[in-house]
């Protein structure tokens, strides 16, 4: 017997997804034997039936995939149209999963577990029981927007392999931290974050002339750049996220020891502070688990700075 679908499934691509107006009932005993022995298209695994204002949805097994078309030899109507939500949202790819499943969960009604959209270009998907994996996605701010979480949108936004992913903002502020280590003068990594904070400020990335007795706000790369340019370490607040923030859910960060690549430890993803889409990309699919043939468990693909 054809199974329930796993949840957040769709067809990939589209092609897979037949859509049907039919004067037949759309219910379990009328719609199998009207399939049974009918050619569908080679690519086909399911159904969209439209009875006027309902909507059903079917699976099916054929006969052989090799021909173009193919008898039905199995078929199941998966969600009834008291289980079926179905959308025209003129804005939503439906090709990719997270914009599906947003779309998707605006709508949820209570019962359904299919969600059949008519999105961009006409082109319908369904989703089944949609379930976004949650990935937080740990930044220093500012500037504003963090970067890493608006590169990891661009990812989700065409990586289609990619199952429906929550992205959720863990900011760590550099104001913030100021104000609860309160000190006369702070030393800040770099001019580029526009950062303004009570005291005096002075920048790492300029190499200060003096010498003054400040608060550094920053990582373990800030304190080895202050320990060549002073010979000392000064009093520091760490804003390094891999090591100030909980891993142990999925989590994508940055880490400026890692000057090429992606780490993975416990439940986390690690890119470089200057990463690219492709890193990211590889981390997010690595933490969906779309991806796990190309990078060994808790091992650089890269190599890190020391």
């Amino acid at each position: 017997m054809i199974p329930d679908p796993a949840p957040n499934t769709m067809t990939r691509p589209y092609r897979g997804l037949s859509v049907q107006e039919t004067d037949v009932p759309l219910t379990e005993d009328d719609l199998v034997p009207f399939l049974l022995g009918r050619e569908v298209y080679r690519r086909t695994e399911y159904l969209v039936f439209r009875n006027g204002a309902d909507t059903a949805l079917v699976a099916v097994r054929k006969e052989s995939y090799e021909p173009l078309f193919s008898p039905v030899v199995e078929a199941r109507v998966l969600a009834s149209p008291s289980e079926v939500v179905s959308l025209r949202s003129p804005e939503t790819d439906v090709g990719n999963a997270t914009a599906l499943a947003r779309t998707a969960l605006a709508h949820a009604r209570p019962g359904a577990r299919a969600y059949v959209v008519e999105g961009r270009y006409e082109h319908v998907n369904f989703i089944w029981e949609p379930a976004p994996v949650r990935i937080k996605v740990t930044e220093v701010i500012p500037p504003e927007p963090p970067k890493l979480f608006a590169m990891a949108e661009q990812v989700v936004a065409f990586d289609e392999d990619l199952p429906p992913i929550e992205l959720v903002a863990d900011l760590v502020d550099i104001r913030t931290l100021t104000a609860e280590h309160p000190a006369a003068a702070y030393l800040l990594p770099c001019r580029g974050s526009g950062v303004q904070v009570a005291g005096t400020v002075a920048f790492l990335d300029t190499r200060p002339a003096e010498r003054l007795d400040w608060t550094m706000v920053g990582c373990q790369r800030s304190v080895q750049f202050h320990e060549h340019f002073y010979g000392d370490e000064p009093p520091r607040v760490d804003i390094c996220p891999r090591a100030t923030r909980d891993l142990s859910e999925p989590t994508l960060a940055k880490c400026c020891l890692l000057e090429r690549g992606v780490e993975f430890e416990d439940s986390a993803a690690i890119v470089p502070w200057g990463s690219n889409l492709d890193e990211i990309r590889l981390a997010l699919r690595r933490l969906t688990g779309v991806d796990t043939a190309n990078t060994p468990d808790a091992v650089t693909v890269g190599a890190a700075g020391a």
